[in-house]
């Protein structure tokens, strides 16, 4: 097998192998049986020489005894001192020898230097002993110390005593017979070191080959070595071989084994990983915001049309709260809902209206509990949808509902009373002519008649909402239309301090349209911009032909309050009006609504007026507050559908 790179090689002088230590380890047994054995047997010779040496000088002090006892009886001094010096020269192992008498005198001795006085203190001999050894240290040497009674007839003449050397005796013969037991104990630890050396390394061969297949393994590496690629091995519970080669074959189906469950652990990985990419894709093709947030009400995931609307990336908004982004009162609500469906588990969905850059937006909020194997709410699934258009498409339906319902009950009741009210105005102006001028009747009368004449104008006003009038349309000319109802009220304006100033296209478009009604709006819209300026002010009428789009316009802005931004999206229902009691009712800017719409026209209104308006002789400072009408109609009266351009419906 090949050896990674990566795999460290062993460094005896760190760390030693398991082969040297398993040789050292047998030589060390070796080495300490061969002690434990060499120290055993030197003992046992040490303690059996000892034995026998004792044994031996005791035989030498009980002859010297025997021997010396007729020569203690005739005080023959000279034949003692001949026994001792006949001992002395029996052995180098004699060191001494003396004979006292019963009273402790020395008669004779072997010390050719002079007899040491201490000496007979060392080993004294008791009245009723036979014998008695002693071990002494001359300082030089240890000496065996013999002392035996010379004995006759029961009576004590004197004590003999013999020295014999402990190394001499003992030592030397123990040495002479250890050292070939060292020399064998030497010899075979070498060669157990040997062989030791050799049976480490012939059982660690293996297990290093099993220590870089694990290596092998760890890197990545999962193939057997020596098999092929394609056949798994197989476990022999009968295999011929000793542990190690049942454990190898083991790790081979063991490494085999984990091989195929990392290929299906990498298959169920690559799975998931595209499964992933699909779920955000779709998540992120949709614009619908998509969020998913778990028991601490933190964002776990987001779709990209979420971030976006978020103003930040998705990985600064997973792990945070809804309070990091939104507004505080849309942040609680989202909390309250959540804790809802934690404790409930159900299902929510609501229709909630939020602020976005400055404008309200719908939005239909769906909330999905998520449940883990034990049925427990682990997150919510939070999905929103706008439907800002498909409720202003509801409200406009709703509206033209009620419009057609108001506009079929104004156009019967119109019909029902126009017919009396004509009655009521008839008789009205002819009593008049039987009553004479000036008198209360007359008064009356005249009341009468000009009340029943408003009462004809409203009815007329409902007709013309209801669409029940008759609508005359005819080619004529758009600025005529307008200085004609502009002459009309020009006078009466000025009683109140209001100025009207014209700024008219100098081509005289021609349109095809009815100049009554459309007279009507030019009426209806000057006399609004007149109740807008009730300390006087200017209204200023421009009419400009954009022939490219095929239509005409026509502006109307005057320099009053102007109209508050929450009434702009009501200015055109009917009946609704800022006006007082009496003042006014509501249908004037239906009314116009209703006849431009006839004529395939838009109008829209704006306030305060914009600042880029640039009629002649207009002061910029006028520029806002105010009110502003655009009117838009077409040039071609045919059916084709209204030319292209800037939306004025607002």
């Amino acid at each position: 097998m090949k050896r990674l790179a990566w795999l460290p090689p062993l460094n005896p002088t760190r760390r030693l192998s398991f082969a040297t230590k398993l040789g050292l380890g047998i030589s060390a047994i070796v080495l300490f049986v061969s002690v434990a054995m060499t120290a055993t047997f030197y003992e046992m010779a040490s303690r059996s020489l000892t034995g026998e040496a004792k044994k031996w000088g005791r035989v030498l002090c009980e002859n010297l005894a025997l021997r010396s006892r007729d020569a203690l009886l005739a005080q023959d001094l000279l034949r003692i001192k001949n026994h001792l010096d006949e001992l002395k020269s029996a052995g180098n192992d004699v060191v001494y020898a003396f004979v006292m008498d019963d009273e402790g005198h020395v008669l004779a001795h072997t010390f050719p230097g002079g007899f040491p006085v201490d000496l007979p203190a060392a080993n004294p001999l008791g009245p009723k002993n036979d014998l008695r050894i002693q071990l002494i240290d001359t300082g030089s040497m240890l000496v065996y110390d013999f002392a035996a009674p010379v004995v006759v007839a029961d009576n004590r003449l004197g004590v003999v005593r013999v020295g014999l050397a402990k190394s001499g005796v003992v030592e030397d013969v123990v040495s002479a017979l250890i050292d070939p037991v060292v020399n064998v104990s030497f010899l075979t630890m070498i060669l157990a070191v040997v062989l030791a050396t050799v049976y480490a390394r012939r059982v660690t061969r293996r297990i290093n080959f099993l220590r870089e297949h694990a290596a092998s393994v760890v890197a990545g590496y999962l193939d057997p070595p020596d098999s092929a690629p394609d056949v798994p091995p197989q476990p022999s519970l009968e295999s011929s071989g000793d542990e190690i080669q049942q454990l190898s074959e083991t790790f081979n189906v063991m490494t085999h084994t984990l091989r195929l469950h990392l290929d299906e652990l990498h298959a169920a990985q690559r799975e998931l990983t595209r499964q992933k990419e699909l779920m955000r894709t779709i998540l992120d093709s949709t614009p619908d915001y998509v969020a998913l947030q778990d028991r601490d009400h933190r964002y776990m995931a987001v779709n990209k049309a979420l971030a976006e609307d978020l103003g930040h990336p998705e990985a600064a908004i997973v792990g945070r709260l809804d309070e990091a982004f939104l507004p505080e009162a849309e942040a609680l609500r989202n909390r309250e809902a959540l804790d809802r469906i934690l404790s409930t588990g159900l299902r929510e969905e609501e229709e909630i209206q939020v602020r976005r850059d400055g404008a309200l937006h719908w939005l239909h909020v769906v909330r999905v509990p998520v449940k883990d194997e034990r049925d427990e709410v682990v997150a919510v699934v939070r999905s929103a949808h706008d439907v800002t258009q498909l409720k202003s498409y509801q409200d406009q339906l709703i509206q033209a509902q009620k419009m057609e319902s108001l506009g079929k009950l104004a156009g019967g009741v119109a019909h029902e009373i126009n017919t009396p009210l004509g009655v009521i105005l008839g008789y009205a102006q002819l009593l008049q002519e039987d009553v004479p001028p000036g008198s209360s009747l007359h008064a009356d009368l005249e009341i009468i008649e000009k009340q029943a004449k408003v009462c004809r104008k409203i009815v007329a006003d409902l007709l013309g909402f209801s669409r029940q009038a008759d609508c005359a349309k005819m080619e004529m000319c758009f600025n005529n239309s307008i200085l004609e109802a502009v002459t009309l009220v020009r006078h009466t304006f000025r009683l109140d301090h209001v100025e009207i100033l014209t700024r008219l296209d100098e081509h005289h478009p021609i349109i095809y349209g009815d100049p009554e009604k459309l007279k009507q709006v030019w009426i209806n819209l000057l006399n609004n911009a007149r109740d807008a300026m009730p300390r006087g002010g200017v209204i200023r009428v421009s009419s400009r032909l954009e022939r490219d789009r095929g239509v005409v316009l026509v502006t109307f802005s005057d320099s009053g309050e102007g109209i508050p931004a929450e009434n702009l999206p009501r200015i055109f229902d009917p009946f609704f009006s800022t006006k007082g009691v009496g003042e006014g009712t509501g249908l004037g800017l239906a009314v116009s609504f209703g006849i431009i719409k006839d004529h395939g026209g838009a109008i829209a209104v704006s306030s305060p007026v914009p600042g880029d308006e640039g009629d002649e002789g207009r002061d910029a400072d006028a520029a806002g507050p105010g009110s502003q009408f655009v009117v838009e109609l077409p040039l071609d009266h045919s059916d084709k559908a209204y030319p292209e351009g800037p939306a004025l419906l607002s």
